[in-house]
């Protein structure tokens, strides 16, 4: 009888080792939370805790639970970061290498290749909600770029809230003042969204808590479903105006921007306690990113200096480290070992990597400047398939990582005006000829200029790469780039 028993019981584990696939190895539900403009010293998982009452204790859980990445890169701005993460390419070669602002065309168009359509071409339910700024029109929004819903956001970006006061203030005239006034839209399927209501300074206050609420509907309804889904979130935090609800207000004890910094972890934790509470905690990726650094100087005066890139030198719209460098973190439980890495990993990456962690061929009629890392993610390699990134400001490639090291051909610097402002109101420099270099690692600040020091060799990489990026324009050239201050003649 013991002896049966036993056979009985082998029997049954074998068929529970065939027939049964490991979670990991099934389709994985997937939350993208993008925040907006957050410096690399924003959190206290990344800061130490220095920053006193900003704590963020929700997204430093998250960070602990997952793969926290203290290298992690995107491009000098929130419509090109997004460009980037949306379609795996430099944003130069879909022509959105510089914010979108009202009265600027450009945008996503119907042959883009998106997050969106990989994951709806896998079968999966996908939403969208929060903050999206990649092109005013239709066509480029979320529920006809791959997703089904649009649950709640806006077109473009945050500054809009000041707008209308703002006109109001200097006499604009009536048609101009609704016309440039922000709506919050909603999309239930592709086409035309619908206007929700007006994004104003006195909603601004509010569109983070309702952005959360959203996503744990959709979340614990779609939990429910047998197909898996995929949820992306835009946060609207901490972009300038940083004001917050009476709830949030004197949170941090640093100022508005920590407040808002305190909101952003509370969101994040309610979005992190319904996963858990949907019982899908085990069978869903969790990426938390950073669009871009924290905007130091060229943001209202009440926040100048709010925000913090830790180490590095620059700010959101210039091409220094502070600019491109950023929180980022991904929780895959089971399958991603929690720690720290401090490999390249940039925001182009997710696209052609989830394209792999679910066997889908990307498209072969352009090329994709993401890399797949879903080997070093399973800890089947020690190091990233990454070395180098180009950064580039309009069409003018204004910085080259390669390895540690930064190349600059060009230079940003900060105006001279009262007060001085940088980022992406400063100015640009010509160098004489050759390109700056700093070793970020040993100089993180990038206040040594190594050219002259023994380190002309890193020409020759530098150039090799700029090198294999311009051979890619032989067959797919790049749009125009978008400019407001240089015309066609």
């Amino acid at each position: 009888m013991k002896k049966f028993l036993f056979v009985w019981a082998a029997l049954a584990g074998l068929s529970i080792m065939f027939f049964e696939e490991p979670v990991h190895a099934q389709r994985p539900n997937v939350v993208l939370m993008l925040v907006d403009n957050l410096g690399f010293g924003d959190l206290s998982s990344y800061n130490g805790g220095t920053r006193g009452g900003m704590r963020t204790p929700n997204i430093d859980r998250l960070a602990s639970e997952g793969m926290r990445m203290t290298q992690f890169l995107v491009e000098p701005g929130c419509t090109p970061s997004r460009a980037g993460l949306m379609t795996g390419q430099y944003s130069i070669r879909n022509g959105m290498s510089l914010v979108i602002v009202p009265g600027v065309a450009g945008g996503l168009d119907e042959t883009d290749y998106t997050l969106g359509k990989l994951f709806k071409g896998a079968g999966y339910n996908t939403a969208y909600v929060g903050k999206w700024h990649l092109g005013p029109l239709a066509e480029s929004q979320p529920q006809n770029q791959g997703f089904d819903r649009w649950l709640l956001g806006f077109r473009g970006t945050s500054d809009q809230v000041v707008y209308r006061e703002n006109m109001i203030e200097l006499g604009a005239p009536a048609a101009v003042i609704e016309a440039l006034s922000p709506k919050i839209l909603v999309a239930d399927g592709p086409g035309e969204p619908e206007e929700e209501g007006d994004y104003d300074r006195a909603y601004k206050l509010e569109i983070e808590g309702d952005i959360a609420r959203r996503a744990v509907d959709y979340i614990h309804s779609s939990a429910e479903e047998e197909e898996p889904f995929f949820l992306m979130v835009g946060f609207t935090r901490p972009h300038f105006p940083n004001d917050v609800s009476d709830e949030f207000r004197g949170r941090s004890g640093v100022g508005k921007y920590g407040d808002s910094v305190v909101e952003l972890d509370v969101r994040t934790g309610e979005i992190l306690d319904a996963i858990r509470e949907a019982g899908i905690e085990d069978e869903t990726i969790v990426v938390w990113i950073s669009d871009n650094g924290a905007t130091v100087t060229a943001t209202a005066i009440d926040e100048v200096h709010m925000g913090d890139n830790g180490p590095f030198r620059g700010e959101l719209g210039d091409a220094y480290e502070g600019s491109i460098r950023t929180a980022g973190m991904i929780k895959w439980p089971g399958v991603v070992e929690p720690g720290v890495s401090n490999e390249m990993f940039a925001i182009h990456d997710f696209l052609p990597t989830f394209a792999s962690i679910l066997d889908v061929d990307l498209p072969t009629d352009r090329p994709f400047d993401g890399v797949d890392q879903s080997d070093f993610l399973r800890g089947e390699q020690a190091t990233s398939n990454r070395n180098s990134l180009i950064t580039f400001i309009g069409d003018r490639i204004a910085a080259v990582r390669w390895n540690q090291f930064r190349i600059y051909p060009m230079k940003i610097n900060s105006t001279g005006n009262n007060p001085s402002v940088g980022g992406y109101m400063g100015t640009v420099a010509e160098t004489a000829g050759f390109p700056q270099i700093f070793n970020i690692e040993a100089d993180p600040k990038e206040r040594v200029d190594v050219a002259a020091t023994g380190a002309g060799w890193i020409m020759g990489p530098y150039l090799q790469t700029v090198t294999a990026y311009r051979e890619t324009l032989r067959n797919y050239p790049n749009p125009p780039a978008p400019n407001v201050t240089t015309f066609p003649r």
